[in-house]
């Protein structure tokens, strides 16, 4: 679909996207949800600006979780990496909990940040499976759902088992498909392992549920056939320390206790004002909860009530098809299709080994076969995620104007920090300013903001931006806010006020009034925690987001410079390096999603506190856009000095020196590297050293005989800081030592 076409003189026709008039909301990364996104990634709808919250950046495969219980499959094979999907999709990923949501103003109120305003959204949260009707299970027990808690938990439990410190027994409450599945995964691990621990199947019916009587008695074969002890027509009384006790008086003794005793709704969805059965979301034929056109819900939270089926994760994926279809109709006005599920399914049951049990309308069959089929079914589903579509760079047209320099370079321009304009560049362009006249302005350009006296006090003033690097804009915000604050804090100064410059692409007036809020409240708490206010700044609408800040603050005393460090000074970095790496791989869907997560939230933490300690430094700065080397290189220059660095202390983010050693660079890695050369720098952390920081770490000069105090306050306050090298007395020689 086109926006506007227009005619050049003698070329082709201009092509403009529409603007951004309606939000989609996705709530939950459940499988529906995976694969509408996937889905949207290849046939997206104009005009729509998609957003998934999930609580985390990956969503566990539940059809491979008893495979990873019992050791088959690592942790990372049964994760949907949800950033990178959500990259593919051209969504926004926010990272947080929903806690509510409002069917009449249309929102979704999270735990950590302000609501979030939608036109249509879905929920695939999931289930729980913990008991809050059992004594002591919220102390002493845990829920096989969510996935990801319970495959933590066992991962720790199973280690201490094998290293023989823990000798305590398992204990699973639920007879039915998933705690007999699980049951005879952990009592395979705990075999493989060579642990004694028993494991113990505890059902509060007569037999085992949820399967026809050939298929129970070939599940308690398997279950005997692993030591695992089935008690049937057991009622659980309560939970404590050291086991379970049943209704009879009978103790079962566990140290690990999992609860699969059925499929319970998520608190705040059960107690939302919407239609529920049980505390599940009544939805149409369409997905539609039930009276309410512009929410849908799919997956395990929601109950067909034209359909009733039993929860399991087939139906979430038949589904996805529909709700995908259905979503666009909803927002483009298009008709509705209704969902069917199939009355009967093939149930894959895992015996524990590389073995399992197969049962549909009647038919069983079991064997090593079986569970080959299995696996090759759930790899498949996978590899959809895995193996993400490629879209290709556009052709270079025949007739172009060539560059020198870089005559065939197609590669995206990055976010934050690693799209700014070359050092030497910049560098060239203020040494043309006039050197400033006015007695007030006590430095010019090149230190991290200037410094200027007013009233007998120092103001120092800073400006920045950053180019979008997530779609999330709340982050953004708050980032970009932190980010232009590093200026401040650098210099040994208290923030005081700021403008903000907020560049948005073309959108409804509603979307961006929705846009806007988001932006105003996360930079609005990011000054008011440091002790400053947005007194006010600018707006307008461009090709894409950009969010900045000019900053004042204010120094008691003299302001820190870059130009006092001195020979002997022990180098102290408050932050890894490595975040222009990771959100370039990012950008190009070859960053892990755990990795980008850990960055972004550290990123997106203040620094005050760190500045406060570091306040008796002889040079600071921030490590921003020209990396490591060239912010060292610019202290160094100023303060007459050079420097030693020991690339074995400098700390970097999670996965990114195995992407540095993958070839990934962000856009300006090239000139900061030739900006500001390190003699002896080798390996993947030596290319890292010119990697553009964005709200990176504060890197201070401070006496050697000080350090290690430092240090230690800095750790006490959260800050993973490192002794990084020293200042040397060779004026601009940077080297590796």
């Amino acid at each position: 679909m086109r926006y506007g076409q227009g005619e050049c003189a003698k070329g082709p026709p201009m092509q403009m996207p529409l603007p951004l008039a309606r939000d989609l909301v996705l709530i939950g990364g459940g499988h529906a949800h995976a694969l509408v996104l996937r889905k949207w990634g290849m046939q997206p709808l104009p005009g729509t600006r998609l957003t998934l919250i999930n609580p985390g950046p990956t969503a566990p495969y539940s059809g491979m979780l008893p495979g990873h219980i019992a050791g088959h499959y690592r942790r990372e094979d049964l994760d949907i990496d949800l950033v990178r999907l959500a990259r593919f999709a051209g969504a926004r990923l926010i990272l947080d909990r929903a806690t509510g949501i409002d069917p009449t103003t249309r929102q979704v109120q999270l735990a950590g940040r302000g609501p979030v305003g939608y036109d249509v959204a879905s929920l695939d949260v999931g289930i729980t499976a913990e008991m809050p009707d059992i004594p002591g299970f919220g102390e002493y027990a845990l829920g096989a759902k969510p996935l990801d808690i319970y495959a933590d938990r066992w991962r720790q439990f199973l280690a201490e088992a094998a290293a023989g410190r823990q000798t305590g027994s398992v204990a699973v409450i639920g007879g039915g498909v998933a705690g007999v599945e699980l049951a005879m995964a952990m009592a395979h691990a705990l075999r493989k392992a060579g642990s004694e621990a028993a494991v113990t199947l505890i059902e509060a019916a007569d037999d085992l549920t949820g399967t026809g009587t050939t298929a129970r008695r070939r599940l308690r074969a398997a279950c005997s056939g692993l030591g695992i002890s089935v008690l049937t027509g057991a009622s659980v009384e309560r939970i404590v320390e050291d086991g379970v006790v049943l209704a009879d008086g009978r103790r079962v003794a566990a140290r690990f206790i999992l609860g699969a005793g059925g499929a319970r709704p998520h608190r705040w969805l059960a107690e939302a004002a919407l239609p529920l059965q049980d505390g599940f979301v009544r939805v149409e034929d369409s997905l539609q909860v039930e009276g309410i056109p512009t929410l849908f819900a799919a997956g395990d939270c929601a109950h067909l009530a034209h359909a009733p089926r039993p929860k399991a994760g087939v139906f979430a994926v038949r589904a996805a098809p529909v709700l995908f279809h259905n979503l666009a109709a909803a927002l483009s006005g298009g008709r509705l299709r209704a969902f069917h599920p199939q009355r009967r399914y093939l149930k894959l049951i895992s015996l524990g080994g590389r073995s399992a049990l197969a049962e549909k309308a009647g038919l069983t069959l079991s064997g090593p076969a079986l569970w080959r089929w299995k696996d090759r079914i759930d790899q498949r589903f996978m590899d959809r995620f895995r193996h993400l579509p490629v879209m290709q760079a556009p052709a270079l047209p025949d007739r172009r104007a060539l560059d020198p320099d870089a005559p065939d370079d197609r590669t995206p321009l990055c976010g934050g920090c690693g799209s700014k304009i070359g050092p030497e560049t910049l560098a060239g362009a203020l040494a043309a300013l006039p050197k400033a006249s006015r007695a007030d302005i006590l430095t010019g350009p090149g230190d991290d903001a200037a410094v200027l006296a007013i009233g007998g006090r120092k103001q120092v003033i800073t400006t920045d931006h950053l180019r979008a690097f997530t779609e999330d804009t709340g982050l953004l915000a708050r980032i970009a806010a932190i980010h232009a604050l590093g200026d401040i804090w650098a210099m040994g100064a208290a923030p005081q006020a700021a403008l903000i410059n907020v560049i948005l692409p073309r959108q409804s007036p509603a979307l961006a009034a929705r846009v806007m809020a988001e932006i105003l409240e996360a930079a609005g708490d990011v000054f008011a925690e440091a002790g400053a206010a947005i007194v006010g700044g600018h707006s307008t609408l461009g090709a894409e987001t950009t969010i900045g800040f000019t900053v004042t603050g204010l120094a008691e005393g003299a302001a820190i410079t870059i130009a006092g460090a001195q020979p002997g000074d022990a180098l102290i970095l408050t932050r890894p390096i490595g975040s222009g790496t990771i959100l370039a791989a990012e950008m190009a869907g070859q960053a892990d999603g755990r990795d980008v997560a850990a960055l972004l939230a550290v990123m997106a933490r203040p620094q005050a506190k760190a500045a406060a300690i570091l306040r008796q430094a002889h040079a600071m700065t921030d490590v921003t856009g020209f990396g490591l080397a060239g912010h060292l290189l610019a202290i160094c220059r100023a303060s007459g000095t050079g420097a030693d660095l020991h690339l074995s202390a400098i700390p970097a983010y999670d996965g990114a020196l195995a992407l540095a050693d993958a070839g990934i660079r962000s856009t300006i890695h090239t000139a900061n590297r030739q900006a500001a050369p390190v003699e002896g720098a080798s390996g993947a952390m030596g290319i890292l050293l010119h990697d553009p920081q964005t709200a990176g770490g504060l890197l201070a000069a401070v006496a050697a005989e000080a350090a290690d105090d430092v240090l230690a306050a800095l750790a006490d306050q959260g800050f993973a800081a490192a002794r990084i090298g020293a200042i040397t007395d060779a004026p601009g020689r940077l080297r590796c030592v």
